[in-house]
């Protein structure tokens, strides 16, 4: 038997399997849908974005909410509207009198009393206008708390879009893994029926395959898990993830730009500066009630066979009633609201000053580790060229009988952890800028330019806010 041939015939095949492991994982794009039950169209991140702009359910509540906080505007508005009431009420009275001398006279009256009021607020205060300011900062607040919503969106839905497409080329390399220490253990075998080596290298090319298999499952594993979580947040399941760059282009050069940018923009800070005004103007409702208010009442009264002295058949009146009140003392109530919403203005601006310290410490947070990004993926690509040239040195002088098996194992298993490290890094690289993106406040689907319809929280806005009656929604429900 030539044993030298033979023995070159399996390091040829471990060289084929290499590059069939360094091609499979060479970059995160090497990704293909492994089950047929998935779509087998190719999906881009903005693709996932615009269909979770459209679909998700989060996004869609707080949509909802906020359409819900517009109609508050309305209300407000309402104080300023004439109040209208008609009452009708039908009677049936039966009389029986008895004078002084000794005669009765009996009756049914049959009879209703009709009546059209008409109220209207001349002066309350400024209540009402205060309740109008106050809504409406309400709603821009709840605009800017939206705008957060869509960012948290659109970054779960980058972190699971990237955690498929890093998990499923994870189980790729683990796959092509698995096969080279099969062949691996193959030919060991053949070498040990030939007397080349011994059963400790049998032994050992056995357990680096139980190894192998066992990080094949768990690869499998958190892959299924991160394609669930992708179809929770995207809305379908995942088909062929096209790899994504990372969005540097929409990203400030440095740093102190990035924390004025969150200052001006993050929808957290704008959304606790409104907060700001809703509580100033509470503080001004509250002091309403320390003010005379004037009101004027106009009534239409029309009455028939309603008289129980029976003297009056029908009558009709009309009349315009005037009423000033002026509050002498009311308890101390109206003082303890002033004072009550002076002190929920106080908490607020501290509530803002927090949101700020927060969020310049999330910009931070994200710069840094987004520069980190960088080096760990530049490191990591320097750690797979040096894994690879190491492999081959070694498999060359395992060929010529200077390493053993295992030494050939431990190489290819740096190799294959270098590859996950990289692959995790090129992940994390990613997700690192869309977080940066997100902690200035500049991730939503217009500074992304996704392909879609733009949902405007203003139109809905416009559609009620001037609405004097009517009990069906813009939409129609």
């Amino acid at each position: 038997m030539n044993r030298p041939y033979e023995f070159r015939k399996h390091i040829f095949a471990l060289r084929r399997l290499l590059i069939r492991l360094l091609s499979a994982t060479a970059m995160l794009g090497s990704v293909f849908a492994i089950s047929s039950g998935f779509p087998a169209y190719a999906q881009t991140l903005e693709s996932a974005l615009v269909r979770a702009y459209q679909y998700n359910p989060v996004l869609n509540a707080e949509r909802a909410r906020q359409r819900g906080a517009d109609e508050n505007v309305s209300i407000a508005l309402s104080g300023y509207r004439p109040q209208i009431n008609a009452q009708f009420s039908p009677s049936l009275i039966a009389v029986r009198d008895l004078f002084i001398d000794n005669t009765t006279m009996s009756a049914t009256l049959r009879g209703y009393t009709a009546q059209l009021t008409i109220n209207q607020v001349i002066f309350n205060g400024f209540k009402t206008g205060n309740q109008v300011r106050q809504a409406e900062s309400a709603v821009r607040s709840g605009r800017e708390a939206l705008r957060g919503v869509e960012q948290a969106v659109f970054l779960d839905a980058v972190t699971a879009f990237e955690n498929v497409v890093a998990n499923h080329a994870l189980v790729e390399a683990q796959r092509v893994n698995v096969t080279f220490l099969r062949e691996t253990l193959a030919s060991t075998r053949k070498r040990l029926e030939a007397g080349d080596v011994t059963p400790t290298d049998v032994a050992q090319a056995e357990a680096r395959l139980a190894r192998g298999t066992a990080d094949l499952n768990a690869a499998e594993v958190n892959l299924s898990i991160s394609q669930a979580i992708y179809e929770q947040v995207i809305g379908v399941p995942p088909g062929r993830l096209l790899p994504s760059p990372p969005i540097d282009r929409l990203l400030p050069v440095a740093r102190d730009q990035a924390l004025a940018v969150a200052r001006r923009e993050n929808p957290a800070v704008l959304s606790a500066t409104y907060d700001i005004d809703v509580a100033q103007y509470a503080i001004r409702v509250a002091e309403s009630g320390l003010y005379p208010t004037i009101t004027a009442q106009g009534y239409l009264l029309n009455t028939q066979n309603t008289d129980v002295n029976l003297e009056t058949a029908k009558s009709n009146q009309a009349g315009l009633v005037g009423n000033l009140n002026i509050p002498i003392y009311d308890g101390g109530m109206a003082s303890a609201q002033v004072r009550q919403a002076k002190e929920v203005l106080s908490q607020t601006r501290i509530v803002l000053d927090r949101v700020r310290t927060q969020t310049a410490a999330a910009v931070a947070a994200a710069w840094v580790t987004h520069e980190g990004a960088k080096i760990a993926v530049k490191a990591s690509e320097a750690e797979v060229r040096a894994a690879t040239i190491a492999l081959e040195g070694v498999r060359g002088e395992a060929q010529a009988g200077q390493r053993t098996t295992l030494e050939v194992l431990n190489s290819q298993q740096d190799l294959i952890s270098a590859r996950a490290r990289l692959i995790g890094a090129q992940r994390d690289r990613v997700v690192a800028s869309y977080t940066l993106l997100s902690a200035i406040g500049r991730l939503d689907h217009r500074k992304l330019g996704l392909a879609t319809p733009s949902y405007e929280p203003k139109t809905h806005y416009q559609q009620v806010r001037d609405v004097w009656q009517g009990l069906r929604t813009p939409a129609g429900q």
